[in-house]
């Protein structure tokens, strides 16, 4: 890459994409730069940084409203909200451990522009139905502004979720206006050990139908388990099965009874307080279990009572182990590395069951020669270029970095 360009203020982005845009020059769009192993690679010359667009613009914590420009880390976020009992209610996943890089290194621009969604989105939804606002430049170089401090969209066009998760190659981002909720008053997790996969998941989807309100619902194969910092379930090399509940301390002591008795039929449970409970989904939203080796690393959603049989599916052709997310629903698929990522026969499997997968860790060699997200039907290939069309008719923001010749 020859260069990277650095604005600091919208006039200014508009300006440099609207010369890129007259020139027919492609460019490389990062923010802090932890996801940019995520994707095929991006054929640009040139790179344009987003890092500076940094700071809260606006904070209502009355309104349950925060607004941040694109560049802010998604740590100073979670601090100023924290600081006034409240949090991001999605939970975003942060790649960088799994990707190589630390921990809370990512830009909120760039949780939005993934639609990095974690553990609690079973229970609130994923990152872009928390997002009201974008302000942002288009392929062309023109600055525009979509949706506000409400979910309705009085334009009837909604720009903000389709930006959201388009990895920016749409649009590139320079404010964002955000819903957020108080902080829970308490936690507890739920925590069952050594049981098989399809005994876990069928546990964690019975909690997370019943009426009480589960906000987390994960299994760990014992091989993941066993990479835990928090010992006393580390020590235990079983399989680790969590399900957590917040709220209101009241609530949580009614709830905690009656879903032991729910699940009393699945062994002895051991509970998680409020600041264990913190320590263990740190590390399953973190992806801290999960951590940068030579292995490849997928991404596979799925109905979650499929999620076992799908994993078995996948074990017939490759050595696999697996975190489940979301009751069972999310895949997080380790398998050795190999030229074409296991992506073949992943993608029958996945096809077969339903479901799509995402290549999440690999070499650039490796995303450069297979499909890195879910191949897109005709229909939905078409309507993809349509849009894509429309934000960015020269092609030149992250070209090729979600499909080949998009």
């Amino acid at each position: 890459m020859d260069g990277i360009l650095r604005p600091a203020a919208d006039w200014e982005l508009a300006m440099m994409v609207g010369d890129l845009h007259e020139r027919n020059t492609p460019v490389e769009v990062v923010g802090s730069g932890t996801k940019r192993s995520i994707g095929r690679p991006v054929q640009a010359a040139t790179g344009l940084s987003t890092a500076a667009f940094r700071g809260i613009t606006l904070y209502e914590p009355t309104e349950l409203v925060m607004s941040a420009r694109a560049g802010t880390p998604l740590a100073i976020v979670e601090e100023e909200l924290a600081r006034r009992g409240q949090m991001l209610a999605f939970e975003p996943v942060d790649y960088g451990p799994a990707l190589g890089t630390k921990a809370g290194e990512a830009t909120i621009g760039a949780v939005f522009a993934t639609n990095a969604s974690g553990p609690r989105r079973i229970s609130v939804g994923s990152a872009r139905d928390h997002l009201l606002g974008v302000r942002g430049v288009n392929g062309r170089g023109e600055t525009f502004k979509s949706g506000g401090r409400v979910m309705k969209n009085v334009t009837g066009v909604d720009l903000v979720r389709g930006v959201a998760g388009s990895w920016g190659t749409l649009a590139v981002m320079t404010e964002v206006t955000f819903k957020v909720v108080p902080l829970p008053q308490d936690a507890l997790t739920l925590v069952f050990f050594g049981l098989p996969d399809d005994i876990a998941v069928e546990l964690l989807t019975a909690a997370v139908g019943a009426p009480y309100e589960v906000s987390g619902a994960a299994h760990l194969q014992a091989p993941i388990a066993a990479r835990l910092q928090y010992e006393a379930l580390r020590q235990q090399g079983k399989s680790v099965t969590a399900i957590r509940i917040e709220n209101f301390t009241s609530s949580i002591n009614y709830r905690r009874g009656r879903l032991k008795e729910l699940l009393e039929a699945y062994g002895r449970c051991h509970e998680l307080g409020r600041e264990n409970s913190a320590s263990f989904w740190g590390e399953i939203t973190t992806l801290s279990v999960m951590p940068a080796n030579p292995s490849l690393l997928w991404r596979i959603s799925t109905a979650p009572r499929l999620g076992p049989q799908l994993f078995r599916a996948i074990s017939r052709y490759m050595p696999a182990q697996a975190l489940y997310d979301w009751s069972g629903g999310l895949i997080w698929l380790e398998v050795p590395a190999t030229a074409d990522a296991g992506a073949s026969d992943i993608r029958r499997v996945v096809a077969a069951h339903g479901g799509h997968a995402t290549l999440i860790r690999a070499d650039a060699a490796v995303r450069a020669a297979v499909d890195v997200f879910q191949p897109l039907s005709p229909g939905v290939e078409r309507l993809t270029r349509g849009i894509k069309a429309a934000f960015d008719p020269a092609g030149i923001l992250n070209p090729g970095r979600m499909y080949a010749g998009l």
